[in-house]
């Protein structure tokens, strides 16, 4: 295949399937992982991509996974998500650890399975999607705050160890984004998470997915090490101006 591959991670919604369409519009050819996998195929029909089951909390699955991939020049970790808003006397340890697999070790599982082939290609990038949780802990965010620092630390690291190879490493963290990820906090209560954003202009889906291809489109020498995107309205991670 001529064309440069990109692998996105989390693809079936939100960022990640936002981050896809952005891609492949950019001429890459998008392998998309997810566990809704008729999410996926309908997205890989609509911008030519390839769709492939992955559960990043399996290592079984992202073994299969990455086997099925025989080059990669950009992989986007998008897979993750919070549960709850306990606080840490009252933190729920399953949510904790739920919350550390999916992004912490998920990160971690598809970025060593698909390493190998970044370095090969010559010219690699990793794009991480952290939070503003990874910068600031907040109030009833403990392991979700805990979960997005470990992924900032790590992608650093992968930053400092991968020096002088050909692999470009780089972290995008958004604050207030409109997509199932409040839904997904609040066990499906679709009410409480219209709440977070009553009154506000949030961010969208596409707006992180732009930056997904400016970061993915800059050149060998350049590396784009954070971004930190907030809605206009938001200064930091519970300061919000809400019109009410």
């Amino acid at each position: 295949m001529s064309q440069r591959i990109a692998v996105v991670t989390g693809a079936s919604s939100g960022i990640g399937a936002a981050s896809a369409r952005a891609l492949a519009a950019d001429g890459w050819h998008v392998v998309i992982g997810a566990r809704r996998v008729d999410r996926l195929e309908a997205l890989a029909a609509e911008i030519g991509g390839t769709a492939i089951a992955l559960d990043v909390t399996d290592q079984e699955s992202v073994d299969a996974f990455a086997a099925q991939i025989e080059s990669c020049e950009l992989l986007l970790n998008n897979a993750g998500g919070a549960l709850g808003t306990t606080s840490i006397a009252e933190g729920d340890v399953d949510e904790w650890q739920w919350m550390y697999d999916v992004n912490v070790l998920g990160t971690l599982r598809v970025t060593k399975a698909l390493l190998p082939k970044l370095v090969a290609s010559g010219d690699g990038q990793v794009i991480n999607i952290g939070s503003i949780a990874a910068r600031e802990p907040y109030k009833g965010g403990g392991g979700y705050n805990a979960a997005k620092h470990a992924v900032a630390a790590m992608t650093r690291v992968l930053r400092i160890e991968l020096l002088g190879q050909p692999v470009r490493v780089s972290e995008i963290d958004p604050g207030m984004v409109e997509t199932e990820f409040s839904i997904v906090r609040f066990g499906g209560d679709a009410d409480k998470a219209a709440k977070v954003y009553e009154g506000v202009t949030p961010m969208s889906a596409e707006d992180i997915a732009d930056a997904v291809r400016w970061v993915a489109s800059r050149p060998k020498h350049v590396n784009i090490d954070q971004i930190l995107m907030l809605a206009t309205a938001q200064t930091s991670a519970q300061v919000i101006h809400r019109e009410l």
